[in-house]
């Protein structure tokens, strides 16, 4: 069955490039729901950049990491009245253990903006699944691509004691194509 799965770093290549992301997210807890319309610039980052460096360093990460990805991204949520403009920029630094599991060092967590590191595979349907635990949560990601420029993400938020759910969302990116 492996021979149709999609190694990390083809998932990776495929997904460089400039994407509109229009997510959709659920807050369980108190019942609410909000929109928000991203700009998304995925692209490589230097294995060797001083960026990079210092978080490895951070993490006092020893394993052989094969590549890095930033991602910056600009987002307006329909959360708040103003509805305000919010960028960043966040690194993954991937460390596999084979061509379809490893570690993911980031920068900055997906459920908690703090330092993290994941673990991720790829499964048979050709999904990136992503694992993370943080202080008071865990977060499971999955990214997929409907079309080679039509990706789905879907995630999920978890409180770490209780396992309870906090937040799903879900976001459909489209590939900006230049002509």
């Amino acid at each position: 069955m492996k021979k149709n799965l999609i190694t990390i770093k083809e998932f990776i290549d495929k997904s460089i490039g400039e994407w509109k992301s229009i997510r959709s997210s659920h807050t369980l807890a108190f019942q609410e729901f909000e929109n928000t319309n991203s700009s998304l610039i995925i692209s490589y980052q230097n294995i060797k950049s001083e960026e990079v460096s210092e978080i490895k360093n951070r993490f006092k990460f020893s394993q052989n990491a094969s590549f890095a990805v930033k991602i910056s991204w600009k987002s307006i949520s329909e959360w708040t009245t103003e509805n305000k403009s919010q960028e960043s920029i966040t690194l993954l630094i991937f460390a596999p253990k084979d061509e379809f599991t490893g570690i993911l060092i980031k920068d900055r967590g997906y459920a908690e903006q703090i330092p993290s590191y994941s673990r991720y595979y790829i499964d048979e349907s050709r999904t990136f699944n992503i694992y993370s635990e943080y202080n008071a949560t865990i977060s499971e990601e999955k990214i997929w691509f409907l079309t080679e420029n039509v990706r789905s993400r879907y995630s999920v938020i978890k409180n770490k004691i209780n396992k309870g759910i906090l937040q799903t969302s879900h976001a459909t990116e489209i590939r900006k194509i230049i002509t």
